[in-house]
């Protein structure tokens, strides 16, 4: 089959002809028709969720779309012809949190998919079968590409903070291939919603497509939230993850105010008061990714059309390297798309 794979953490993608792969015991074979290009998975080929040389060559691409075509030992063969996503991370299904429906927080975690085994840049992928997750029937499978991470996401976010109908919700980097989907799933969850980012085609798309307040973001110092917001929001949802746009999501809270940082870079710092969080029973919330169900749910949103997807380019493996060099420039316009 044709593939693209690393052949070093940080290195080029290659497009290459490997062997197919088989379904082991308890997994699936998928034969991928589309997978999402978003800044995770240059994450994931930079090395920051795993690094180790002996997982190498690896095929990366968590956020696969397509259609079980085999099942190993131990999978019910009725799943064949059944169209699926990937659950990124690789958890073990038996453990209290994952019996909790806390996948991602996970005892015994043996990492993510597209890092510690191979993704959906490739014409197949075997996956336990746990983590292909069942998709409604008639979706468009490049727009379905959007359920795994950009919606779900943002549906574990909301549930997270508890956000509730008629809060204020700040969503910063909302020009992003997240921040496109979290601004349109705050609303599904009731909230009034405004996008900060500093690209005038992403501020321009936010306002006018997703109908969305968007606030340029160039100096925090300089941010002006809506009026009738008091200068304040219920619920701050940081997906850029500077020191400077932390302090400021702290700093801009309202009383009961929740701060979600969703970035993992190392190295980043912010000063934080016990004072102020008590007096205003603030909380800073960590949030990683959404759970099996979150997955279902996010894939509901989109089959009622109550979240658009929005994808910027659609390429095929011979010109995905493009996607990715958009996305390191900050050029790209909400997701990409890998179309087998």
């Amino acid at each position: 089959m044709r593939a693209g794979r690393i052949h070093r953490w940080g290195g080029e993608l290659r497009v290459e002809e490997i062997p197919d792969p088989r379904p082991a015991e308890d997994e699936v074979l998928v034969r991928v028709e589309a997978c999402g290009v978003g800044l995770t998975v240059l994450n994931c080929i930079r090395g920051d969720l795993g690094d180790d040389p002996g997982d190498l060559p690896r095929v990366p691409g968590h956020e696969l779309v397509g259609t079980v075509v085999e099942t190993g030992a131990g999978v019910d063969p009725g799943r064949r012809g059944e169209r699926v996503t990937a659950h990124f991370y690789l958890f073990c299904g038996r453990c209290p949190r994952c019996l909790a429906a806390q996948e991602p927080i996970c005892d015994n975690l043996a990492g993510w998919v597209g890092v510690d085994r191979d993704g959906g840049y490739a014409e197949l992928v075997a996956l336990p079968g746990r983590n292909a997750v069942a998709l409604p029937a008639g979706l468009d499978p490049v727009l379905a590409t959007t359920i795994p991470d950009a919606i779900a996401t943002p549906v574990h976010v909301c549930r997270r903070a508890l956000v509730r109908p008629g809060e204020r919700v700040a969503v910063v980097a909302a020009g992003g291939g997240v921040g496109m989907h979290m601004v349109q799933v705050a609303r599904v969850y009731g909230a009034e919603v405004a996008g900060l980012d500093v690209g005038a085609e992403k501020l321009e798309f936010l306002e006018r497509e997703l109908e969305v307040r968007a606030v340029p973001s160039h100096d925090f110092a300089a941010v002006e939230l809506p009026l009738a917001w008091g200068g304040r929001a219920d619920v701050v949802m940081d997906l850029l993850g500077t020191a400077e746009s932390l302090r400021w999501g702290v700093e801009h809270l309202a009383a009961g105010g929740r701060l979600v940082t969703l970035t993992s870079f190392r190295g980043v710092e912010f000063p934080i008061s016990s004072r102020e969080l008590v007096f205003r029973e603030a909380a800073i919330l960590g949030s990683r990714y959404a759970s099996r169900h979150e997955l279902a749910l996010a894939a509901r949103l989109l089959a009622e059309g109550r979240v658009r997807p929005v994808i910027g380019r659609r390429e095929p493996l011979d010109r995905v390297a493009g996607i990715l060099e958009d996305l390191a420039a900050g050029r790209l316009l909400g997701r990409g798309a890998l179309v087998w």
